[in-house]
């Protein structure tokens, strides 16, 4: 039986509520670097979960997300946000809430207790072989994301399991646990608080982990990211001048020959002589920018006996 941490009384919570303002909201405070620091040891199984999402994602299926609640939230943030910060394809990822769009007005509390709505949803998303579901709950406990893990499962895919309590049936039952073992929290059983903080740390992680697996991160530079509005075209820009060594007006025409891709851009910059060669070696690299650079820099010492790299402001 998982052990109800998560329910528990705060050591600092007796008489929360005669102290002086700064006073609560300093253990508020602390209770949520409290909860934090409880990833760190979560670091393994992040890694193991990131690993299995970018195998689904590299082999041509999708990610999904099933949470209810305040783990729904997280899951929603951590997924609407891939494709403009890493250029996955919105059709690669699934965000399954229990109580669906519904949620945006009232959270639908009483939802996250029908498993029959959970194998429902995992249904109609057709999730299955070669995809990976991620399933979130704090007291991992929660009906919904147990029953999406099963279903999920039964179908073929390969599952994760976050949750915050020891022992949780979550953890039990899906391919790669992830428990964050985070402290009582300081309003017992609110774990918009503490529990939902780690897990959208975990969620920023794991994401991000799987994106440096896939090829879109490159010396701290987000390479795949999708840049639809003037703040990430300026974003580009800067990224390909960074890493090519060019003028950010000279980066922002190579983006606009390479149709916006980062990664192709730079590869221009660096000799590719055009967009379509520049998409060839990113192929043969596996969309990967460095490999690609490399092979870019081996065919200049093969044929000219080394050449100098561009200077600074120059684009080839």
């Amino acid at each position: 039986m998982a052990e109800r941490r998560t329910e528990t009384l705060h050591t600092e919570a007796q008489g929360i509520d005669l102290r002086a303002p700064e006073a609560v909201l300093r253990v508020l405070a602390q209770g949520q670097a409290e909860a934090a620091n409880a990833v760190v040891a979560a670091i393994p199984s992040i890694a193991k979960a990131a690993e299995t999402a970018a195998r689904s994602l590299a082999g041509g299926g999708r990610i999904a997300y099933a949470a209810a609640g305040s783990s729904g939230l997280m899951a929603l943030a951590d997924g609407l946000e891939l494709p403009g910060t890493f250029g996955i394809p919105p059709e690669r990822i699934v965000i399954l809430i229990a109580g669906g769009a519904a949620n945006f007005h009232e959270l639908a509390n009483g939802a996250e207790d029908d498993t029959d709505l959970a194998r429902a949803d995992v249904a109609g998303a057709q999730i299955g072989a070669g995809d990976c579901l991620i399933a979130l709950s704090a007291s991992g406990t929660t009906p919904y994301a147990l029953g999406a893990v099963r279903e999920a499962a039964r179908r073929g895919a390969v599952t994760v399991g976050i949750a915050n309590n020891p022992g949780a049936p979550l953890l039990d039952i899906a391919d790669v646990p992830v428990l964050i073992e985070t402290p009582a929290e300081v309003i017992a059983g609110s774990t918009r608080m503490g529990a939902a903080t780690a897990q959208k740390i975990a969620l920023n992680m794991m994401s991000t982990l799987m994106a440096i697996h896939l090829g879109h991160v490159h010396d701290g530079y987000m390479i795949n990211l999708r840049p639809d509005n003037v703040k990430l075209k300026d974003r580009a820009a800067r990224i390909v001048a960074a890493i090519a060594g060019c003028a950010p007006d000279a980066a922002a025409e190579l983006l606009a020959r390479s149709g916006g891709s980062v990664k192709a851009a730079i590869l221009m910059a660096s000799g590719a002589q055009d967009a379509a060669d520049a998409e060839r070696l990113l192929q043969s690299a596996g969309q990967r920018l460095r490999p690609a650079l490399a092979m870019i820099e081996g065919s200049k010492s093969s044929n000219h006996g080394g050449a100098k790299p561009p200077k600074q402001g120059e684009c080839k």
